[in-house]
């Protein structure tokens, strides 16, 4: 199924909402340019889970976790703009986080592409202006 809605960023908690309606994968991979608003995408979806805010980007680190308020772990949120290589991703033990039940957000998913399982959901956000994204969803 593959869907494409505008949106303005008041409305990005609803969006956030539809898209968890809709996807039936707990992998979701985030493509669109710097600036789109994958991560401020992403964090309205941990909201929408229950999840707490650690309040920065995974940029530099790659990897962010997501708790409950109980400290359970809602999933992990991985922006791999930064890599190098595949040997980089393999080193971090990303393999073991798709391996777990948790919620995997991704950014830059085609740079990690041959680790991927082959059921994701595939969302791409486009910048149309200061105000207003577009978002494309494709979920199985």
């Amino acid at each position: 199924m593959s869907t494409l809605k505008k949106f303005t960023l008041s409305e990005i908690d609803t969006v956030a909402q539809e898209v968890l309606e809709t996807v039936h994968e707990k992998v979701l991979c985030f493509s669109g340019e710097m600036g789109a608003g994958k991560t401020t995408f992403i964090k309205a979806l941990v909201k929408h889970l229950g999840g707490e805010d650690p309040g920065n980007s995974p940029t530099f680190g790659l990897v962010n976790q997501y708790n409950y308020s109980s400290g359970k772990i809602l999933g992990y949120h991985f922006d791999f703009y930064r890599i190098e290589n595949e040997e980089e991703v393999f080193d971090m033990g990303f393999e073991e986080y798709l391996n777990s039940d948790h919620w995997l957000f991704i950014e830059w998913p085609q740079l990690v592409e041959t680790f991927l399982p082959a059921s994701v959901a595939r969302i791409t956000l486009r910048f149309i202006d200061e105000t207003t994204r577009a978002i494309e969803i494709n979920s199985h």
